[in-house]
């Protein structure tokens, strides 16, 4: 017997996991927290724990949870062996142009996805940008717009993964949907930022070509091999990250206290947790009825499907500062209304994605702007509308492939 009406447990479990991201909660803690207390107030004992079970041995779920685990492990590798500071250097070198190399950099640390990474980018981006003569809300807007703009495109990324496994669609097929995305932002935040800047004249680092292209070869390798694995070859995600670690271990040949200290880092397992509480989100959302209630809901406000697609994954993912909630939320929700193929879930995941960047509890954001020492307000005044161009791209995207 349920505690009380599903919408009302939907209602009490969002503001559970609202107030759990906003005190800085680990956003697995806090998905697998609301799934659970969800769980508790719509449904009996015996069904919560067999919706536990359930989903815990369903093999989306464990391949999810593999994939995530994976990509942190190779995230803290690249960080731990300083691989990334020589993959960063070799790059500044090779490009010489500081308008690439502020725009090139963000994104290949991007390649990396760990929780206030752009702070990693920050101080590649600071350097550049003093020789552009950028003002610091233009830094730090450069910082976080190249920073994530490889998200969409990149099939290693783990709210891409979580994307294509809720809606069925395949990781591919997204990233393809993705690309005009993505050359979008990339003249937007040219256009809007770099064309007008001017580099002073400076001293440039010494580095021999050779030399750079050489660490970039070496040092990118296992990235590449990673995306060549999963584009060209079909590979599973989880074995393409896998082969990934595996190579960079061998170019770096970590010391035996590396290893442990990296394996036992609490933020591979806090990832992981959250790609596993994003999936118990879902199905507790499904098992209950609320998911058919909610998109009843929802069909009984005559909104289009389009905008369905444009607002609930946006909303959520901006009031959670969480893509990963945004998109564990909303799938369940609009399921009943919308059938996912190639455009509505690109859509969806857009959305979400455009939702998160522009929160104000999106951390990169937060630590991208005291970094730079500018408010909030002052980024806003370029990102607000920089996103809502992209969102017009987006609605384009979806008419365009329909």
């Amino acid at each position: 017997m349920s505690l009380l009406d599903p919408v009302t447990a939907f209602a009490l479990s969002f503001a559970l996991l609202a107030l759990m991201i906003y005190r800085r909660v680990s956003i697995g803690i806090a998905l697998v927290s609301a799934a659970v207390f969800m769980g508790v107030l719509s449904m009996d004992l015996m069904s919560v724990a067999n919706v536990v079970y359930m989903t815990t041995r369903d093999s989306t779920t464990v391949s999810l949870v593999l994939v995530t685990f994976g990509i942190m492990l190779l995230t803290l590798l690249y960080r731990e062996t300083e691989a990334l500071k020589y993959l960063s250097r070799s790059f500044r070198s090779l490009l010489k142009n500081p308008k690439l190399v502020v725009s090139v950099l963000p994104a290949i640390v991007g390649l990396l996805p760990v929780p206030g990474g752009a702070l990693m980018s920050a101080p590649l981006v600071e350097v550049e940008a003093e020789k552009l003569g950028l003002q610091k809300e233009r830094k730090a807007f450069v910082n976080i717009w190249f920073r994530h703009i490889i998200f969409p495109i990149y099939p290693m990324s783990q709210v891409l993964i979580l994307a294509a496994a809720l809606t069925g669609v395949p990781i591919i097929s997204l990233v393809i949907s993705q690309v005009p995305i993505v050359v979008a932002m990339i003249f937007l935040g040219y256009f809007l930022v770099l064309r007008n800047a001017d580099a002073a004249s400076g001293v440039t680092q010494s580095i021999s070509f050779g030399s750079s292209l050489k660490d970039l070869a070496v040092f990118f390798s296992p990235i590449l091999v990673m995306i060549l694995a999963v584009v060209v070859l079909g590979t599973d995600v989880s074995v393409a990250a896998l082969i990934g670690i595996v190579l960079l271990l061998l170019i770096t040949r970590p010391s035996r206290k590396l290893l442990p200290r990296v394996i036992l880092n609490p933020s591979v397992y806090k990832i992981a947790l959250a790609a596993y509480g994003a999936m118990l989100l879902r199905s507790v959302t499904e098992e209950s009825g609320i998911s058919e209630i909610l998109g009843q809901a929802v069909t009984g406000s005559n909104m289009s499907e389009i905008l369905l697609l444009l607002t609930i994954p946006a909303a959520l993912a901006f009031f959670l500062g969480s893509p990963t909630g945004g998109i564990a939320l909303s799938v369940p929700i609009i399921s009943s209304i919308v059938t996912f193929n190639v455009p509505s879930a690109g859509l969806l995941f857009t959305s979400a994605y455009l939702g998160y960047v522009a929160a104000p509890t999106h951390l990169c954001l937060v630590l991208t702007a005291d970094y730079f020492k500018c408010s909030l307000s002052r980024v806003y005044k370029i990102l607000a509308p920089s996103i809502a161009v992209i969102f017009a791209v987006a609605f384009l995207v979806y008419y365009a492939l329909q």
